[in-house]
C-alpha cells in the first residue's frame, strides 16, 4: 500500500508538473503576441508585399492614362508645330488640369503628381539644351541609376524586395535567416531591375539619334504597362511555388530541443 500510495504520488506530482511546462508555454505564447512579436517570413507575406505593389503600381486605367497623357501632349505637340516651348506647356498644363480634377474630386493625386514632376523635370532638360529630345534624358538617368540600385541590393544580399517584406513583417532583417527567401528575394528585384534595362536600352539609342516621335511612343509604352508586366511576372513566379519555403533556423531549434 506504501509503494501504491507513492506510486500514486509521484503520479499526481508528474501530472502537476507537465501542465505547468505547458502552462508556461502558453504564457510565453501570450507574451509575445501580447508584444506583438514580428509576424513569420513566408511565402504569404512575400506575395502580399507583390501583390500590394501591383496593386500600387496599376493605379486602375485612369492613373495609367494619367501617367500617359502629359508625355503625350508634348510629343504630339513638338511633332505638329515644332515649338518646343509649346510642347512642354501643353504637356505641363495637361499635368495641372488632371491634379485639379482629382483634387476638385477629393481623390488621390499620386499619379497625377508623379507625371507632373516628371514633365517638369523633363522642361528644365529640353529647355537647359534647346533640344527636344532632352525631355525624355531624365527618365533614362533615373532608370539607369534605378536599375544600378536594385542590383547593387542584389549584390550585396539584401534584395530590395526583402527589404519591402522586412517593412510589412516589422522585422527588419528576420527575412534573411532563412536562405530560401532570400533566394526568392533576389529573383523577385531582378524582375525590378528587367524594365529598368529595357528601356534604358531601347531608349538610349533613340536619344542620341534624336527621334522624338519614337522615343515619346517607348516612353508611354514602357511605363507602367512594362512596369505591371514585371509585377504580373512576380506574381506568376510565386504562383508556380518552385522555392519551398523552409525555416532551418526553428527546425533546427525544434530537433534540439526533441534531442533533449
Amino acid at each position: 500500500m506504501t509503494d501504491q500510495h507513492r506510486t500514486a504520488q509521484t503520479s499526481d506530482a508528474t501530472g502537476r508538473t507537465a501542465p505547468s511546462r505547458e502552462g508556461r508555454d502558453d504564457a510565453g505564447q501570450d507574451e509575445g503576441t501580447d508584444g506583438q512579436a514580428p509576424a513569420p517570413v513566408g511565402q504569404h507575406t512575400v506575395e502580399a508585399v507583390v501583390r500590394a505593389q501591383l496593386a500600387k503600381a496599376l493605379g486602375g486605367v485612369r492613373g495609367m492614362l494619367e501617367a500617359a497623357v502629359p508625355t503625350v501632349a508634348f510629343t504630339v505637340t513638338y511633332l505638329v508645330a515644332k515649338d518646343l516651348y509649346l510642347a512642354l506647356g501643353l504637356g505641363i498644363g495637361a499635368a495641372v488640369v488632371l491634379a485639379l480634377v482629382r483634387i476638385v474630386q477629393r481623390s488621390s493625386v499620386q499619379f497625377v503628381f508623379n507625371s507632373l514632376l516628371g514633365i517638369t523635370i523633363a522642361a528644365v532638360f529640353a529647355l537647359r539644351s534647346g533640344q527636344a529630345e532632352d525631355a525624355f534624358l531624365p527618365g533614362i538617368i533615373y532608370n539607369a541609376g534605378y536599375a544600378v540600385v536594385l542590383t547593387l541590393t542584389i549584390l550585396f544580399r539584401w534584395p530590395a524586395i526583402g527589404l519591402m517584406i522586412g517593412a510589412v513583417t516589422g522585422d527588419p532583417v528576420g527575412w534573411r535567416d532563412n536562405p530560401a527567401i532570400l533566394r526568392l528575394s533576389s529573383r523577385l528585384t531582378w524582375l525590378l531591375v528587367l524594365p529598368c534595362v529595357v528601356r534604358v536600352v531601347v531608349q538610349y539609342p533613340l536619344w542620341a539619334s534624336g527621334m522624338v516621335a519614337w522615343l515619346g511612343a517607348a516612353k508611354v509604352v514602357m511605363g507602367w504597362p512594362i512596369q505591371v508586366a514585371a509585377l504580373a511576372a512576380m506574381v506568376w513566379l510565386l504562383a508556380r511555388g518552385n522555392t519551398p519555403m523552409e525555416e532551418p533556423k526553428e527546425r533546427e531549434d525544434e530537433g534540439g530541443g526533441a534531442a533533449t
